[in-house]
């Protein structure tokens, strides 16, 4: 049984430009009017979405673990919400 990450307290995000000015990638849903970070149980899950993750040309995004309470009081005060998301991309808790 594969190990989750936030049974730990961590979770996996995609991180934009890790090396300069490292941010969360933040996504915004228009049906919901929300804005959300989309975070993974497994690295595996955050590499199978990462090709089908919108992203700007020209940055550098890489998969990076991340204390589950530090993600969410940074999307807290940035106006961002946090969203599990599994292998499939689909939302399994918000």
């Amino acid at each position: 049984m594969e190990e989750k990450a936030r049974d730990k307290g961590w979770a996996y995000v995609v991180v934009c430009d890790p090396d300069t000015q490292a941010t969360f990638l933040g996504l915004h849903n228009t049906e919901k009017a929300l804005d959300f970070i989309p975070a993974f149980d497994s690295k595996e899950a955050a590499n199978d979405c990462f090709l089908s993750l919108p992203k700007e040309k020209g940055r550098k995004y890489e998969v990076q673990a991340v204390l589950l309470e530090e993600l969410y009081k940074d999307a807290e005060r940035n106006g961002f919400v946090v969203a599990m998301i599994d292998n499939d991309g689909k939302v399994i808790e918000d």
